[in-house]
């Protein structure tokens, strides 16, 4: 069966380009980002490697760790990991796991249904998994092969994860840090009396928006150079 949010995150240990990587032991009490490329030095993922890799710092503000992967060999991945800092100003600072037997491939139902490269590999779908320092998975994405990724994007979804676990909140569309959040429908107005003492806008007695509870001024937005 495919993995769905709230399924706990299968572990796996595999060969890295940081050496032999436990998924667990790597994570550790920590959020943990799992993404998945079809295949080394191709030109969309190339890009992506050194879009994470500068937004490194800002994964690490919200403890996140970064763990990439590919199903070609690990020579592949440094021979790429030097094109990366060719062509996108910027080491790569996180280990990309060697997938090779396509065990994590499978596992995290990665491989594209529909396609394979000209030499019979299998090749994985651009794979997003969030995952909880409980192992839970709380984000996956699915792009096609021919879009690359919007970590802005992963940045933001996982801003509201985080808060939205601290605070009876949900986030509104295209919410970013700061901005209102939406008080949950299950909280009664009573109860949001005491949780929002400086009180909240009802637009609709289903719809009521309140500050930002977190109230993070000092944490830029993901727009602002994440």
């Amino acid at each position: 069966m495919a993995l769905q949010l709230g399924d706990t995150a299968p572990n796996f240990t595999q060969l890295s380009t940081e050496g032999p990587i436990d998924l667990y032991q790597y994570a550790g009490r920590s959020w943990l980002l799992l993404f998945s490329h079809p295949r080394d030095f191709t030109p969309v993922c190339t890009t992506e490697l050194g879009t994470v890799a500068r937004l490194k710092p800002a994964f690490e503000r919200r403890d996140v760790r970064v763990v990439g992967l590919s199903v070609d060999p690990i020579e592949d991945h440094r021979g790429w990991a030097a094109d990366v800092a060719e062509t996108q100003g910027t080491e790569i600072n996180f280990p990309i796991v060697a997938d090779q037997d396509r065990k994590v491939a499978d596992l995290y139902g990665m491989i594209h249904p529909n396609a394979a490269a000209d030499d019979d590999h299998d090749m994985t779908v651009r794979s997003v998994f969030v995952i909880d320092p409980a192992k839970m998975i709380r984000l996956i994405l699915t792009y096609p092969t021919s879009t690359g990724r919007n970590f802005e994007e992963i940045l933001r979804a996982i801003d509201s994860i985080q808060l939205t676990d601290r605070h009876k909140v949900a986030t509104p569309a295209d919410w970013r840090p700061g901005e209102d959040c939406i008080i949950l429908p299950s909280v009664s107005d009573g109860e949001a009396r005491d949780l929002f003492p400086a009180g909240w806008t009802a637009l609709k007695p289903y719809l009521r928006l309140v500050k930002d509870p977190s109230a993070r001024q000092d944490e830029p937005s993901p727009d602002a150079g994440a």
